[in-house]
């Protein structure tokens, strides 16, 4: 007999469907997230909404401010280039303890998330276009070996989920985001290092740069909180 699978909580699913919204920019910075709206959309009630909201608040994307209420976090242009840099060098170090040379199954697995990528960006699959592009890089980066390391990265990575819309939304900066993943495959199967290095620098530039162009339109270039 079949064992089924266990039920996702509520909370989790609630939590993976706003972050999805924040990823691909359908809810925007400084935008309030009502519990009452929230448990009619979902069809649930506040203690789901509220654990949903909890998760997020943790993970960097939503913030809370008094008697307000919940609401997406917006991030200054200062924010943003704090975050790059440290995501830099730490993204930076993980490439160059990479252990060479790279085992073909990890190359392959690599290649296989690639493909993945690449389709969903002609298809215009933006939510594919996000996880595949995750997955690639924590593959990448877990190739490091540092369980410290991997983490810290993944936990910065999550901080800045809702810029990645702002640079997804130009159809160069999705195939230079191809291009780099390609060519950081062809760096690791031929243990270029400083290739690599070079090439893991450039790819964190679009979305910081789209977003703070963008913010800057909107507020003008003052560091305002976008979180008041």
């Amino acid at each position: 007999m079949p064992v089924s699978r266990p039920r996702e909580p509520a909370a989790a699913i609630i939590a993976k469907r706003i972050e999805e919204d924040i990823v691909l920019g359908r809810r925007q910075p400084r935008e309030r997230l009502v519990e009452q709206d929230l448990c009619d959309l979902f069809q649930t009630h506040r203690g789901d909404v509220r654990l949903a909201l909890f998760e997020l608040e943790k993970k960097g994307l939503v913030g809370r401010i008094p008697n307000r209420g919940a609401l997406v976090r917006g991030l200054t242009p200062r924010e943003v280039r704090e975050i790059y840099a440290v995501r830099e060098e730490l993204e930076v170090m993980a490439v160059r303890i990479i252990p060479f040379p790279v085992a073909a199954a990890d190359v392959q697995r690599l290649e296989e998330l690639q493909r993945r990528h690449t389709a969903a960006i002609a298809a215009g699959d933006l939510l594919t276009v996000f996880y595949s592009n995750l997955s690639f890089h924590q593959v990448l980066f877990g190739l490091c070996g540092n369980a410290c390391l991997i983490e810290t990265i993944e936990l910065l990575a999550q901080k800045v989920y809702g810029i990645r819309s702002y640079a997804n939304a130009f159809p160069d900066s999705l195939n230079r985001a191809r291009q780099d993943h390609l060519d950081m495959i062809k760096a690791l199967r031929g243990s270029h290092r400083d290739e690599l290095v070079a090439l893991t620098r450039r790819h964190l530039q679009p979305s910081p740069e789209a977003y703070i162009k963008d913010y800057e339109r909107r507020f003008g270039k003052a560091d305002l909180p976008l979180a008041q």
